[in-house]
């Protein structure tokens, strides 16, 4: 897997980090690739942890401006400081939404976040996070110890499976299942899980009658919603009676994210229902959603709303769309 790195400075896999002309310590920085001609960058108080696993490149850096961030392949996970943005919008909107959700399916998830908001609901009874990467998991567990308390908890199963083989075998089935998955990328090993078969075929087949599917689906800017955001929406058209799709913007991500729900059930929302059920049924307090936010995450801008409407590509193994950046982080 790689070793803990006390000290950033010697050469890494994406480049040399450098001292001072006058001898001090350099200023440290991760930078991912947006575009060819766009980077993010951030300065680093230090590289805690990087690592290869049999699927991925794996860091855990701690910056300045967000706290401790996980990247895997190059591209920017989730960050101490705004984590909950992401995993609140992910996991808790569909929960919500269910009459009365007692099981879940996480796909991927391996962090042990989408878990951890999961285990929040009180009529939450058994919830089943499914990872291909053991070693990923494996790292956060040690790494990211925010986590341990959902790790730890006896109604989470761990799996170590590919999500669609899992499904596959599997005869239950599930009031919510989550896909929290790393972005498509090229060549990448989840690419296929936002693929119309695989909804239609696997996915659909092992939720309830009120069952309701949520998947992280990529930028949702104005400058970034073609790149898979509408294509994901368009495809869960083509498979689901009723889609959602919602947005927020998180800060370590550089952009507006988007998310979509659908189910063959309506989905209701009203921001009185939402508040209400948010005090009954979740333990603790929610730092970024409530009634009010949560609707008015469901409304796009004319630009992005637009392009819903229009979108015709649906994702195929033969026609799929990537996000740019695989395995482009560089730290110097």
């Amino acid at each position: 897997m790689g070793e803990a790195v006390e000290n950033v400075y010697g050469t890494n896999a994406h480049g040399d980090c450098h001292r001072a002309k006058d001898g001090g310590d350099a200023c440290k920085w991760y930078e991912e690739e947006i575009d060819d001609d766009l980077k993010w960058c951030f300065a680093l108080n230090s590289v805690l942890h990087r690592g290869t696993s049999k699927f991925q490149d794996i860091a855990l850096i701690d910056t300045k401006h967000f706290g401790k961030a996980l990247v895997i392949d190059g591209k920017m996970q989730s960050a101490e400081m705004d984590e909950f943005i992401y995993h609140e919008c992910l996991i808790h909107p569909s929960l919500l939404c269910h009459p009365n959700p007692k099981t879940v399916f996480i796909m991927g998830g391996g962090e042990g976040s989408a878990a951890r908001e999961v285990l929040k609901h009180k009529t939450i009874q058994r919830a089943v996070m499914c990872d291909i990467d053991e070693e990923v998991v494996d790292f956060c567990r040690r790494y990211l110890t925010v986590n341990c308390e959902a790790f730890a908890s006896d109604k989470l199963c761990l799996v170590i499976n590919d999500a669609r083989a899992e499904l596959e075998k599997r005869e239950e089935k599930y009031d919510i299942i989550v896909g929290d998955l790393a972005d498509p990328v090229e060549g990448g090993p989840c690419y296929q899980l936002y693929t119309k078969s695989f909804y239609e075929q696997v996915l659909k087949p092992k939720l309830h009658h009120h069952g309701i599917f949520v998947t992280q689906a990529g930028p949702a800017g104005v400058l970034t919603h073609k790149e898979v955001f509408s294509s994901i929406y368009n495809t869960l058209k083509h498979v689901f009676k009723h889609v959602l799709a919602y947005t927020a913007h998180v800060p370590s991500f550089a952009d507006t994210w988007g998310w979509v729900m659908a189910s063959d059930q309506p989905i209701m929302l009203d921001a009185q229902q939402i508040d209400e059920r948010i005090g009954k049924r979740i333990n603790g307090e929610l730092l970024y959603l409530n009634g009010e936010s949560l609707v008015s995450s469901t409304t796009m801008n004319k630009s992005v709303y637009t392009s819903l409407l229009k979108e015709t590509h649906i994702y195929t193994e033969e026609s799929a769309r990537f996000i740019y950046g695989h395995g482009r982080a560089c730290f110097a």
